[in-house]
């Protein structure tokens, strides 16, 4: 009987430590599953933590009621519009339809109490009227100021005082992953927020370089050539109407005016584009105190950006082994001549600061003005050089290297010989202009950008062409530091590229 009641002691006993210790384990956290009833913290590898270890998120509802206010619906009216085709920038608002008088709209951002209002050109362009709309539902006739088909960017004053701003940060500092929202007028809505992640920054999408729809008289051209691309891409979800509104950091400041989208259907598909703000403010400064755009040129001219790798490698350059932009010509009399810039250098920096890529490059020299000496860092010969250059106004560019409105330096510079497009492949293409590229020569730039024998160029900067009398009148018209050609491949398929005629 002792032994009896001695095992049923033992086996009471280990019921009772056996039941403890599930207990004692069904109370710990579980270390390597997790349910959907369970409150274990789940943190993501580019969360930032503070001191104590607690993640840091970004404040939405703080940055969006700091530049909600500030961020304003801009009406426009047209009149007398005629038919035309349509610019794929209209696509961000409501686009004037053909025929008397039509509205559209879009946005724009407050940037001082006083009522200057930063937009897009293509949102105010050849508008009749413009009406400011506040998100308190207060109306201002707007006054143009100026506007800059180069940048996309316009500048709108309202008369009123004390008004909403959005401060203004450093586009500079944006870095790829960080939080951003897009705030704006989309689809003719109230005023909307959407949030996203920068995806990409120094984009060159070449949608500035299609020719605008102007309300021209007939026969007339829209003004020809080509804009400074450096946009910055968000994924935060930009619709018709957001064009020439705001995008902000999660601290509320403007880093960059929204622009574009790239989408097949006209609304959002995961990529939106943004002009960085640092080149607003210097857009902005140029019309208070000019009226006008002031614009310095260093003179050198540079691959674009669809054939910048490829033309590093028929120089027998390693484009992962070189950060920098490879210059292909210098146009003479310019500052760049002038410091002793040469053809086949590679711009490695502006003022410090390194460039990779001639989008980025573009834009840090349309931030200068005419007289402004930019310190650039170059390689030469596997050897590393500094030199200070001082930039020139456009005219004095082109009196000093003699460019004439013929544009036939620029044609010789294609590299490539032209004929009429015969009548029989304008039919079987369904085109109205055209000419072939009928012989391509060693080292120019056709050659370097992969363009064959038997390319037909439809248009160079909105103009059709013909003739190569037409050619080079289309490139001639150029008026900034790139040509927008037009074309189909020999196979058939159609292609957009910038010619680099110079910074």
């Amino acid at each position: 009987m002792k032994k009896i009641g001695f095992v049923l002691i033992i086996s009471i006993l280990s019921a009772i430590l056996a039941i403890a210790g599930y207990r004692y384990l069904d109370n710990r956290e579980p270390q390597n599953f997790y349910t959907e009833g369970d409150n274990q913290r789940v943190r993501f590898v580019n969360n930032v933590t503070d001191s104590n270890g607690t993640v840091i998120t970004p404040d939405f509802v703080k940055a969006s009621a700091m530049v909600s206010p500030a961020v304003v619906h801009i009406k426009t009216t047209y009149n007398n519009v005629a038919a035309g085709p349509r610019n794929p920038l209209e696509e961000l608002f409501g686009a004037p339809q053909s025929g008397g008088q039509a509205r559209a709209s879009g946005s724009g951002v407050l940037i001082t109490p006083d009522g200057y209002i930063v937009t897009n050109n293509h949102v105010i362009e050849n508008a009749s009227e413009i009406e400011v709309v506040l998100p308190d539902k207060r109306a201002f006739k707007g006054k143009l100021i100026g506007r800059d088909p180069s940048t996309d960017l316009a500048l709108v004053k309202v008369a009123g005082t004390n008004l909403p701003i959005v401060a203004m940060g450093n586009s500079d500092n944006v870095q790829v992953g960080e939080w951003v929202l897009a705030v704006g007028y989309p689809l003719s809505l109230n005023s909307t927020v959407t949030a996203g992640i920068v995806s990409a920054k120094g984009r060159s999408i070449g949608i500035l370089d299609r020719p605008s729809q102007e309300n021209y008289g007939q026969g007339a051209q829209p003004p020809a050539g080509s804009a400074i691309e450096s946009f910055i891409q968000t994924d935060a979800a930009i619709n018709p109407g957001n064009s020439g509104g705001a995008l902000v950091n999660s601290a509320g400041l403007l880093i960059g005016i929204n622009a574009a989208i790239a989408s097949q259907t006209g609304s959002y598909a995961g990529y939106g584009f943004a002009i960085p703000v640092n080149l607003v403010k210097k857009i902005v400064t140029d019309f208070r105190k000019y009226g006008e755009v002031k614009r310095g040129y260093l003179g050198v001219s540079f691959p674009a950006p669809t054939v910048e790798d490829q033309m590093l490698r028929e120089q027998g350059i390693n484009p992962a082994n070189i950060e920098g932009v490879y210059i292909t010509g210098i146009q003479p009399g310019s500052g760049a001549e002038s410091a002793g810039l040469k053809a086949g250098d590679i711009i490695q920096s502006i003022n410090g600061v390194p460039v990779t890529s001639s989008a980025e490059f573009s834009e840090r020299i349309a931030r200068q003005r005419p007289g402004d000496k930019v310190e650039l860092t170059y390689l030469r010969n596997k050897k590393s050089g500094q030199v200070t250059v001082t930039l020139q106004g456009e005219e004095a560019t082109r009196v000093a290297s003699g460019t004439t409105p013929s544009g036939q330096g620029l044609h010789t510079k294609l590299g490539a010989a032209f004929a009429p497009l015969p009548a029989d492949v304008k039919q079987r293409y369904r085109l109205r202009s055209g000419v072939v590229v009928t012989d391509v020569a060693d080292g120019g730039f056709f050659d370097m950008a992969g363009v064959p024998r038997g390319t037909i160029i439809i248009s160079v900067n909105g103009r059709p062409v013909n003739t190569l009398q037409e050619l080079d009148q289309a490139l001639g018209s150029s008026k900034t530091s790139m040509a927008r050609i037009d074309g189909i491949t020999p196979d058939g398929t159609g292609f957009v590229f910038n010619f680099p005629l110079g910074a």
